[in-house]
């Protein structure tokens, strides 16, 4: 029986409450919905589905999964029971195996097989078991880390095949314990066979060369390596001591050259220097990493010292791009130069400045003004006028739910395929606020990595007072044992996480801060409380010392700090940033409208010290020597009491055409006449008023209704279908009638221009399509006949019995022995394939 069909008849035999269990672990069965449980069982068995299930499986059901495809058949029927398993995965009960294997069942990656024949009927009341057929196209050619068998490597390496007579020849007649052959099958059964003992390869491995066990260790997790020169040196059967280790083992056969640079351990050679186990090392539970331990105290300290060093570095960024605005490269993001000139008005790394600009874009803070290309603080900027633990929850959501990756930025590109017609040269870097920084999987691995912290702090239970210490080691090999199939993905992240990480203080002094296990149980509340209870409230005032300095003595209020750039130029790193009052910083001041009566009126208001005379003498000197009045050409001036309106009008490219120039906080000129500044302040959206007293003046009396920046909410990433949904696919699986066993699968009520399924939704056509290849891909496999019913263009079908020999691309290339030809079909004109076997039957 198909192996769709009969996962499809276990399915249906199972309880509602199964089957809800299948949906959540499984969300891509039901989306979108499927007609039958036919249908529901080819989609089970996609590679597609199973790729992705396979990326949730812990360590143990992988070990055990991939265990029992080597040693099943699903073409042939041949299964396997808890018990078989047993033998092939050392340290492993009957118990713990049957509990996986009906995990593995409950997933849908495993189904319910007869004994094969001949076994004993003890044996054959056991549980037996037998994968989806897809499993071996998605698993790999290296499953549990083992390599090919001899047979299989002579069949598909040419070269292997030519010499591997003459390779057995060569070990018989120096003394190997090995049959001699007359053809390349016979000489790979005989090599299967020498090296199938783990005993009798040790013997033969007692007369190796030194380091022979060392490069032998190497393949302990992968079956294939890298070596110079492979199939020259494979080439003849070297004696003698000063031979090394690797030219030894492929004079035997040991290693099988693959190309010039690489070669492979056979399967049989990998099983017994693992003691005759196909898993060598098998446990339950995930590894206890040995942590160090901080502080509560220092751990606190280190997260609220972050929180508040981000929050402030992003008001400065912001007021430095309203300032000047982040050109970008024509190729995208921006460039080395841009970067350097805002970490020095920042005063920070270059990296750090485009991780802070990374982080700020992410969050909305700052967009993208398509007209000058340039990056700009949005619009009606919510953000600025928030709370600080707000402004900070503001962040934390943003980079939880967005798949950029700040940590990204300077790291190397390394020739990556950027946009259609553009590549990234090679060893360049990755640009911020370029495309390189995008990774669709950020935002679940960001969630694991949190979950991950949190799980390791509570196996820790560290003291009271104290908390474990976790570094990105601890952090992955828990990743590696969770979900193996992710562990590149989280290799290539997990560092720029956690620096992320600490920088928004969910990590401190190395461990998870109380506010990063709120957020990693989805409770933002909590991390609002506590962060609003510990981070101390922003400062309204300075120091102001007698050497033209204010020292800030905390965290200021970001329009404090704001005002104080505008007269005096920042210094230093830090919450106690030095402000340094000079002629050129004071005349800004001037030139941006301000008296020397404001300043110091603004000074005095927010100075918890008096105003040192050397400053006020600073500031009544150089604003006795500045321009009192100014003369220039002005047709039109506009007026309005919002000067942060005022502002964003005079940066934005749009009004760049009016020559706007600011003359006061409150005012702009323009050389433009007044009613056509405001035909082209009304095309921005805005609403003036032009005055009807004659004079030349427009009047903004309100601001634009531009859409301001949206507050973020996270929502983690969804892993289960809603329940109405399921609710719903319930319903029509158990109202619709169960599919008829046929001996016959179509291919062509589906497929589409990639041997993918068409139309999911038509009664029976995704089921039919997997059939029609599962069918086909048998047949290929087992190099049986199939009779397929093709049309032709004119609507004309025609059976005809074939012999497929490759399918790949929405076509199959067939073999006609009447005609002795191939030909190619392509698979939407085929009907329906049946297997010559099951027709006889």
């Amino acid at each position: 029986m198909s192996r769709i069909r009969a996962l499809s008849k276990e399915l249906e035999a199972r309880s509602d409450d199964s089957l809800r269990a299948l949906f959540s672990a499984r969300p891509d069965l039901i989306s979108p919905p499927v007609p039958d449980f036919s249908a529901l069982a080819a989609r089970a068995s996609s590679r597609v589905s199973v790729q992705r299930v396979l990326e949730r499986l812990n360590r143990p059901q992988m070990q055990v999964l991939e265990t029992l495809h080597l040693c099943t058949n699903t073409d042939t029927g041949h299964s396997a029971s808890a018990a078989t398993l047993k033998r092939l995965i050392n340290g492993s009960t009957v118990a713990a195996l049957e509990r996986l294997l009906h995990s593995l069942q409950e997933l849908a990656l495993v189904h319910r097989a007869e004994a094969p024949h001949g076994v004993a009927a003890a044996v054959a009341r056991q549980h037996h078991f037998l994968p989806v057929g897809s499993l071996k196209d998605v698993i790999g050619i290296y499953p549990a880390g083992l390599g090919r068998s001899y047979t299989e490597l002579v069949r598909l390496q040419p070269a292997f095949a030519q010499r591997v007579v003459q390779l057995v020849g060569e070990l018989h007649r120096t003394g190997a314990d090995i049959a001699p052959a007359a053809t390349p099958m016979e000489a790979a059964l005989s090599l299967q066979r020498w090296t199938a003992s783990p005993e009798s390869l040790q013997r033969l491995l007692a007369g190796a060369p030194d380091r022979t066990a060392a490069l032998l260790a190497r393949f302990g997790n992968w079956a294939m390596g890298a070596v110079p020169q492979a199939q020259r040196r494979a080439s003849v059967l070297h004696e003698g001591n000063d031979v090394g280790p690797v030219d030894w083992l492929l004079a035997r056969g040991l290693l099988v050259p693959l190309d010039a640079a690489h070669v492979e351990l056979p399967h049989s050679v990998g099983v017994s220097l693992r003691g005759g186990f196909v898993i060598e090392h098998f446990a339950l539970s995930p590894p206890v990493p040995q942590l160090g331990l901080t502080s509560a105290a220092l751990r606190r300290n280190a997260a609220l010292g972050a929180i508040a060093e981000t929050l402030r570095l992003a008001g400065e960024l912001l007021y430095a791009v309203r300032e000047q605005p982040l050109t970008t490269l024509r190729s995208g993001g921006v460039g080395v130069r841009e970067m350097k000139r805002l970490a020095d008005s920042l005063r920070i790394g270059q990296h750090e400045a485009g991780v802070l600009v990374e982080l700020c874009a992410l969050a909305g803070l700052l967009r993208l003004d398509v007209d000058s290309s340039a990056w700009i603080q949005a619009p009606q900027l919510e953000w600025l006028a928030l709370p600080r633990q707000e402004q900070w929850l503001w962040l934390v959501n943003a980079w939880l739910a967005s798949e950029r990756v700040p940590s990204l930025v300077g790291q190397p590109v390394s020739g990556v395929a950027t946009a259609p017609g553009h590549r990234s040269a090679a060893g360049s870097t990755i640009n911020a606020l370029s495309a390189e920084a995008q990774r669709p999987d950020a935002p679940v691995v960001r969630k694991r990595i949190l979950e991950i912290l949190h799980e390791l702090t509570l196996e820790a239970a560290a003291a009271d007072g104290q908390a474990p210490v976790l570094d990105s080691a601890a952090v992955l090999e828990r990743a590696d044992w969770s979900q193996p199939r992710m562990a590149r993905r989280f290799s290539s992240l997990i560092r720029g996480v956690l620096a992320e990480a600490e920088m928004l203080g969910l990590v401190g002094s190395g461990a998870l801060s109380q506010i990063g296990a709120a957020i990693a149980v989805e409770q933002p509340d909590e991390a609002l409380a506590i962060l609003g209870e510990h981070l101390p409230a922003a400062l309204n005032h300075v120091l102001l010392q007698a050497d033209l300095t204010a020292v800030a003595p905390g965290y200021l209020d970001p329009g404090l700090s704001e005002k104080l750039l505008t007269m005096s130029d920042a210094e230093g790193q830090g919450p106690a940033t030095i402000y340094r009052f000079s002629v050129s910083s004071v005349r800004r001041a001037l030139d941006a409208g301000q008296d020397a009566l404001a300043l110091l009126d603004f000074l005095r208001e927010h100075s918890a010290t008096p105003v040192p005379q050397p400053l006020q003498y600073l500031i009544e000197d150089t604003a006795a020597r500045h321009a009192r009045l100014r003369v220039g050409p002005a047709a039109s001036f506009i007026q309005s009491e919002d000067e942060t309106a005022l502002l964003e009008l005079l940066n934005t490219s749009a009004a760049s055409g009016l020559a706007l120039v600011r003359i006061a906080p409150t005012v702009l000129v323009s050389p433009a006449a007044p009613r056509e500044a405001a035909q082209v302040l009304r095309s921005m959206g805005l609403s003036p008023a032009l005055d009807d007293s004659g004079a030349a003046v427009v009047r903004l009396r309100r601001s634009a209704a531009v859409p301001g920046s949206a507050r973020p909410v996270y929502t983690a990433p969804r892993t289960a279908p809603a329940d109405a949904d399921v609710d719903a696919q319930l319903a029509v699986l158990r109202d619709g009638r169960a599919p008829a066993d046929s001996s016959h699968a179509g291919t062509g009520a589906a497929p589409g221009r990639h041997g993918t399924p068409g139309a999911p939704g038509a009664p029976g056509g995704e089921a039919a399509t997997q059939l029609g290849l599962e069918t086909l891909q048998k047949a290929i496999r087992l190099k049986q006949r199939v009779v397929m019913n093709v049309v032709d263009s004119m609507g004309n079908a025609t059976r005809e019995t074939v012999v497929p020999v490759a399918v790949s691309g929405g076509r199959v290339r067939v073999f006609d022995p009447a005609k002795d030809t191939e030909r190619v079909l392509s698979l939407h004109r085929i009907i329906d394939v049946e297997a010559t076997e099951e027709l006889l039957q």
